[in-house]
């Protein structure tokens, strides 16, 4: 009764002035108090008594106060009206209650105890259960400390015949939500910069409240920067303006923070001219080249042809590695696709712009081997450029299959110059040149038919190579011009560092190639023993062979 109002109850009741029947709720008035009870005027013969205990605050009941009671019986077996508070709380309660129920109002409840599944709670003297998936919109994690609580619910299920009654909380609550989702829909709109407090985090980004109304700021709404996780950015609790970017037919609100500030590419022509020096740092390392970060969302490309005039880097790690700081020239500017190319070798000034200037071919330079290949030496004569020594300019008299037959790495040597290529970056360059060619000196004193000392270096099978001379220019001697035994094998005939006297059958220059005979030689010397008989007359001709002239 305490929670009902005392003003309207006659009116609920519709009380009048004909005499109080069996059955029904009337209005008395306390006219006197004894030990444990109330005494109360009902307009009958005699006075109805009500136990104190009926009252929740007997102490507070005052003389002349109304109060409704329920007519039992208007004469007990002691002659006085049988009269029950409690029971017309009840009855006035449950009136109200069921009228609630048929207007759809909310009533306000009081939590009593915790039982399974939920909460019981008093509305108007009368207990109700409050199911735990109506206590809120997620489920409360402690409903011990929701007792003792008040809060308002709605009807949402009565049983009449049992006088059971169901009631949400979560009804009340869900139906404020949806009005300010109506009011702040009917006041915002796309564009709009509004303040609102970030209320969860998840991978994807964050929910924010907006006037009551969640809101999702994706996690690539949050920065033009490239963000891993939105707790990079914003935390919980954290008030933020934010500028609304979307609401669909659901209702649902999209909003942005990275918005509020300029894009990073809206100003980056201004920012990174081509041909300016830039400073960044390198944030990843690809087969094609370097990502540099110029300031945050803005990133170029150092592609692997634009690092060095003069090495074939084959892989940007060869001289990059991730966090180092470098300095670049701006090449190029894609606006459109965001993208800016820059070189780190034109920070240093191309060794090959003057290059023929410098160098003329005939020049002899000085250089550090620095690194062999198959097909010769690479030296660099200057730092940023580099010549090859062929392998076919490492020695006038020798085959060289790799140029560590002749070189180290690392050794200083002199070369001449033989070629420049400006275009391709290429200077060809000569070690044998250096000296002077031995086949051009052996020609200066020697010409075919002369005869010339030769000691054997190598014995092939199909004949003898000779050592002439001349810082180790070779001669040979095919087997059909060696003065052998028939039959007889070159090893078995001839030893290495053996020395013989030859006679010089053919000068090749374009070769590079000298025949010698021995037999040739011995023919001769024939011929002349035989001119020799012929002008001693009245001598016998003697008899002489290739043997006779072996054993002399």
């Amino acid at each position: 009764m305490d929670n009902l109002d005392i003003q309207n109850l006659d009116e609920m009741l519709n009380t009048t002035l004909q005499p109080p029947k069996e059955g029904e709720i009337i209005k008395g008035l306390i006219v006197g108090r004894t030990d444990g009870h109330f005494l109360v005027d009902l307009g009958l013969k005699s006075e109805g008594v009500l136990p104190v205990e009926e009252f929740d605050n007997p102490e507070e009941v005052k003389i002349g106060e109304p109060v409704y009671v329920y007519l039992e019986a208007i004469e007990g077996p002691d002659g006085l009206p049988v009269i029950s508070k409690k029971k017309a709380d009840f009855e006035i309660a449950w009136n109200k209650i069921k009228e609630e129920s048929e207007s759809g109002d909310n009533l306000p409840a009081k939590v009593i105890k915790k039982v399974k599944g939920g909460l019981i709670v008093d509305i108007f003297g009368i207990e109700a259960f409050l199911p735990a998936s109506q206590i809120d919109i997620k489920l409360p994690k402690n409903m011990d400390a929701l007792i003792g609580k008040e809060f308002r619910v709605k009807i949402v299920k009565v049983n009449w015949a049992k006088r059971n009654i169901v009631v949400s909380r979560r009804k009340l609550i869900e139906e404020e939500q949806e009005r300010k989702r109506r009011e702040v829909l009917s006041r915002i709109k796309v564009g709009d910069v509004v303040e609102v407090v970030v209320k969860s985090i998840t991978n994807f980004g964050a929910f924010v409240d907006l006037d009551g109304m969640d809101a999702l700021l994706h996690i690539s709404d949050l920065s033009w920067n490239k963000v891993r996780h939105p707790s990079e950015v914003v935390s919980p609790g954290q008030k933020i303006k934010v500028k609304v970017l979307n609401i669909d037919e659901a209702g649902r609100i999209s909003v942005g923070l990275k918005h509020l500030t300029p894009h990073p590419w809206d100003l980056v022509e201004e920012k990174y001219p081509i041909g300016s020096r830039v400073k960044g740092k390198v944030t990843t390392i690809v087969d094609y080249g370097a990502f540099v970060e110029l300031e945050k969302g803005v990133e170029g490309l150092i592609h692997v042809s634009e690092m060095s005039w003069t090495k074939n880097i084959k892989h940007p790690s060869e001289i990059l590695k991730v966090g180092d700081e470098v300095e670049a020239i701006v090449l190029n500017i894609d606006k459109e696709n965001r993208r800016i190319s820059l070189g780190l070798k034109q920070t240093k000034p191309d060794p090959w712009a003057l290059i023929d200037e410098k160098y003329s071919i005939g020049d002899r330079v000085k250089g550090k081997v620095k690194s062999l290949r198959e097909f010769g030496a690479f030296v660099e004569i200057e730092e940023g450029v580099e010549g090859l020594i062929h392998n076919s300019d490492l020695s006038w008299t020798k085959r060289i299959k790799h140029p560590r037959e002749v070189l180290k790495k690392g050794e200083t040597v002199e070369a001449i110059i033989l070629n420049i290529d400006k275009v391709e970056r290429k200077i060809a360059l000569g070690y044998k040149q250096t000296k002077p060619d031995p086949y051009y000196l052996f020609t200066q004193k020697h010409k075919e038919g002369d005869v010339v000392k030769a000691r054997v270096i190598d014995l092939p099978t199909k004949g003898v190579v000779v050592d002439l001379g001349y810082g180790g220019l070779e001669g040979f001697v095919p087997a059909s011009q060696l003065a052998k035994k028939e039959g007889q094998k070159v090893k078995d005939a001839y030893k290495i560092g053996q020395e013989l006297t030859l006679k010089i059958k053919k000068i090749d220059l374009n070769a590079r190639r000298i025949i010698l005979s021995e037999k040739a030689l011995l023919y001769d010397t024939k011929r002349e023993a035989d001119r020799k008989y012929k002008e001693a007359a009245g001598f016998k001709k003697p008899k002489f062979t290739l043997k006779d002239h072996l054993e002399q």
